[in-house]
């Protein structure tokens, strides 16, 4: 991992951009501590999401909005 100082790391950006994205991951330093981590950000490449895919393989029961009110007493906290 390489360390850069925060006033070159500002004239340079674009550069530390390039390299990150090349896998690079860089400190930045300021008055010799440091203090960021530049690193690349996680690719969104793992979700694969088409929408719509699932369309006609899943159902709602008809029953879907009606109120369950055993359900609601058990929330409630409501007693017998």
């Amino acid at each position: 991992m390489n360390a850069i100082d925060v006033d070159e790391a500002r004239k340079q950006l674009l550069q530390l951009l390039t390299r990150v994205e090349k896998g690079e991951e860089i400190i930045i330093v300021n008055e010799g501590k440091p203090v960021a981590l530049l690193t690349a950000y996680p690719n969104s490449q793992q979700s694969d999401r088409i929408p719509g895919r699932l369309r006609g393989q899943c159902t709602v029961p008809d029953n879907f909005y009606q109120t369950d009110e055993e359900l609601i007493s058990l929330f409630e906290g409501v007693e017998d």
